[in-house]
């Protein structure tokens, strides 16, 4: 029987990268794997994807039903279930914080899945997901992040998936262990630094505030979960990085979480 955390829920940043880590076997997967068996349960999970963008605000009923939205890989990987429970008795309150929010039926995409199969292995605590809303700033997604904050204290845990760079045109897929772009390093380094002095501002502004923000992010969706959880961060909580490093020469695994 699920034991329903009544204690404050963490907020965690993972950069997901490729799909096959739901079913590898890596140092990024076993910080995933080591994580989890710190975790206390949370009440839910709620996530922001980046692999779904709207027009607008809205949450998925997903049915334990997953979205194998990735193309061109072993037939292993669209075999892998995840029968975890609709969260929908969040609805209500988040309604609330956002008063437009429309509730949709939609599988969990792979940037769900591929990262709660390793954090919850059992599938027993119920999720939402969150879509990305494409005509939301960046400062109104991070803003987005704090008001969900009040979730947190209710025992519901927030998840970022996205990655810290990513750019696929440019990343050396076939090799996972290719030496790192210098651009690569320096936008890691920027964003460590950034959540180390919790210089949210830098953040919001990446597009301003670091010079290979284009190739980082030629599209920005892999970003802005990241803006979530810094949002829902606070300043008096303690947070580390769950996991460093850099694959196929310029993809970001880096993983951050908060409120542990």
């Amino acid at each position: 029987m699920l034991h329903v955390s009544q204690s404050k829920a963490p907020a965690l940043f993972v950069g997901h990268g490729n799909p096959m880590n739901a079913i590898g076997d890596n140092l990024f997967i076993a910080s995933l794997n080591n994580l989890s068996k710190t975790l206390q349960k949370p009440k839910a999970v709620l996530v922001i994807s980046a692999h779904w963008s709207a027009p607008y605000n809205a949450v998925s009923v997903h049915e334990s039903e997953l979205l194998y939205d990735m193309y061109g890989f072993p037939k292993e990987l669209y075999m892998v279930t995840y029968k975890a429970k609709n969260a929908d008795f969040l609805i209500p309150q988040l309604q609330k914080i956002v008063p437009d929010l429309r509730v949709e039926k939609r599988a969990l995409d792979h940037g769900v899945w591929s990262v709660l199969v390793h954090l919850f292995p059992d599938a027993d605590v119920p999720v939402l997901q969150l879509s990305i809303n494409t005509k939301f700033s960046m400062k109104e997604h991070f803003e987005m992040g704090k008001a969900l904050e009040v979730l947190r204290e209710e025992g519901v845990m927030i998840v970022g998936s996205g990655n810290v760079t990513h750019n696929l045109r440019e990343a050396v897929l076939g090799e996972k262990d290719a030496p790192v772009d210098a651009w690569a390093k320096e936008f890691d380094g920027f964003v460590k630094d950034a959540l180390l002095t919790r210089d949210f501002d830098a953040l919001i502004d990446f597009e301003i505030s670091q010079r290979y923000a284009h190739l980082a992010h030629p599209t920005k969706e892999h970003f802005i979960p990241l803006l979530y959880i810094a949002g829902a961060s606070k300043n008096d909580e303690k947070s580390r990085f769950v996991y460093e490093g850099i694959e196929h020469g310029n993809l970001s695994m880096r993983s951050w979480i908060t409120g542990e």
